[in-house]
């Protein structure tokens, strides 16, 4: 599995001065800080509610209450009471796509989408007490599990599409139906380990040093799958390459290790031939 080097660039804008931009940028960012505060604030009394009255009991009306607004302002920000309990995912995804966007021409793809889904990571790290609770939450409610799972599903579908955008078309001339299936299970890969360090961690109590945890889970799906998806992406396709000499009866051939084996035996049958 060989990449390309290179990135596109995001186009860039056609307005004029420049500096117009400014106070667009700085009211932009308040609404978007203003939004995540009123989510998380949905979230704490869902939260909440679903903790003292349970789930099923606790009604849309209820949590909108909970948290002092109507309940036309909670379906601004959410479709569903379940959806309420995870009211980071869609800022974290778009930061997560922005880190892949950015990624350096010289890192490997792998590596940018390990880099990509740390932003899960510090989602959660940010506010541990929060999570543990909330993952305590989803273990007994089966629609929320639900409901995060479906999450979950968005980075895998963002990572393989990163993954299979940088593939080299060059180097799968023969097998390039199988590109989305190494993109989707490098990417599954990825989310696997990290989903596995973030349970563990949250099973713990939020306690122990995830960051250090995360980077050895990773190290493992570089040594996994680094064979199959190559050294780097301006790698280039190495030739194929056998050569075989005779002394007396013993037949010496020499060939790349990553040589399939139908050329390596066409190499020994026309040494065999030659002699």
């Amino acid at each position: 599995m060989q990449y390309v080097q290179g990135m596109s660039q995001p186009a860039k804008s056609s307005r004029t001065p420049a500096t117009t931009d400014a106070p667009e940028s700085a009211a932009g960012s308040r609404a978007a800080a203003q939004r995540l505060k009123m989510r998380r604030e949905l979230a704490a009394a869902a939260m909440e509610l679903f903790a003292t009255k349970g789930y099923e009991a606790t009604t849309v009306d209820e949590i909108a209450a909970q948290a002092g607004v109507a309940r036309r302002t909670f379906f601004r920000h959410f479709r569903s009471k379940e959806e309420a309990i995870f009211p980071d995912h869609d800022d974290t995804l778009i930061r997560a796509e922005a880190v892949l966007n950015a990624a350096p021409a010289h890192e490997h793809p792998l590596d940018t989408v390990c880099r990509g889904i740390k932003e899960v990571m510090k989602m959660y790290a940010a506010r541990p007490e929060i999570s543990v609770a909330r993952y305590k939450l989803t273990r007994e409610v089966p629609t929320l599990r639900e409901a995060e799972i479906a999450s979950v599903a968005r980075y895998e579908r963002l990572f393989t599409r990163y993954l299979l955008g940088h593939f080299d078309e060059r180097a799968h001339a023969d097998d390039a139906n199988d590109d989305p299936l190494l993109a989707e299970v490098a990417a599954s890969a990825v989310v696997t380990a990290h989903n596995h360090v973030l349970r563990r961690w949250l099973r713990a109590g939020g306690q122990g040093d995830v960051e250090a945890q995360l980077d050895h889970a990773f190290a493992i799906v570089r040594k996994t799958f680094g064979t199959g998806i190559g050294a780097g992406r301006s790698a280039e396709p190495k030739p194929a390459a056998a050569t075989a000499s005779t002394q007396g009866e013993v037949l010496v051939t020499v060939a790349r290790t990553d040589a399939p084996l139908d050329e390596v035996m066409r190499t020994i049958e026309q040494a065999l031939k030659e002699r």
